[in-house]
């Protein structure tokens, strides 16, 4: 069985990873605060040949290097892409047990909204992570 798998509120868009996560951390810019209508974007990164996604799924592009996925139906955001890179992010309230996300770190905290209170003791940066 997959250990990653989910999809949308409808249930119309499906997916599933079949490896583990390049890294799993929590995004705090302006964009996925937007993109997502939440405080931040705690996500999962994949390399892109490693996710299957099955069902009507819509795009737009947040930025000129970053497309969105969500679904058609329903229009819950699940995916960011970034074809130069071969990564795709999944939303974690997006999968099926969003227990599983276990974040290694906190980025754009520049941008974090100020009643967000970080006492995880994981790594924060004010901008771009280290590469």
């Amino acid at each position: 069985m997959t250990k990653y798998q989910g999809g949308c509120l409808c249930g119309a868009v499906r997916y599933r990873a079949e490896a583990e996560p390049i890294n799993e951390r929590v995004c705090h810019c302006r964009i996925c605060q937007k993109a997502i209508g939440a405080a931040f974007n705690a996500r999962l990164l994949f390399r892109i040949d490693d996710v299957t996604v099955e069902g009507p799924l819509a795009t737009v592009n947040s930025s000129p290097d970053l497309t969105r996925g969500f679904c058609a139906a329903c229009g819950t955001t699940m995916f960011s892409r970034r074809d130069s890179r071969g990564i795709l992010g999944v939303t974690s309230g997006s999968l099926d047990d969003p227990s599983l996300f276990k974040p290694d770190m906190h980025f754009w905290t520049a941008s974090m909204q100020p009643w967000v209170q970080l006492n995880d003791g994981l790594p924060q940066y004010e901008g771009a992570p280290p590469a």
